[in-house]
């Protein structure tokens, strides 16, 4: 019965230490540090989406962002959200940056051509 008992106990410690092996590898890291990686994703993914833009593209973009929201990208008006102060049905609900970047560029570019045309009528009507 005691080589049996060792069995079981060596068993238990064999299964015990794969286990806890096993759960350092999937255990996810600090939350900062897994936020922090969201972050530095965000932000590069709007990075790519705004690499195609030129320093007047650029300087234009953030001008009409800072005066319709602040630079936020939660500010609200109405039917109007985030950093650019689109519809939200332009948006189809999706309030991410990523999806903000990439549609406020897709409506400057259809409606205006480009931030800088976007800019100067916003100058005279202040709103795009």
């Amino acid at each position: 019965m005691s080589k049996l008992k060792t069995g079981f106990i060596a068993l238990l410690a064999i299964f015990s230490f794969t286990f806890s092996s096993v759960s350092e590898v999937m255990t996810p890291t600090q939350p900062e540090q897994t936020a922090q990686a969201a972050k530095l994703s965000t932000a590069q993914q709007i990075a790519k989406i705004n690499s195609s833009l030129s320093k007047k593209e650029k300087s234009a973009k953030h001008y009409i962002a800072m005066r319709e929201s602040g630079g936020g990208y939660t500010a609200k008006n109405g039917s109007c959200y985030g950093r650019y102060q689109l519809l939200r049905s332009y948006l189809h609900y999706n309030y991410s940056k990523v999806n903000q970047e990439k549609t406020a560029n897709k409506y400057v570019k259809a409606r205006y051509g480009s931030w800088v045309k976007a800019k100067k009528f916003w100058l005279s009507h202040h709103w795009y």
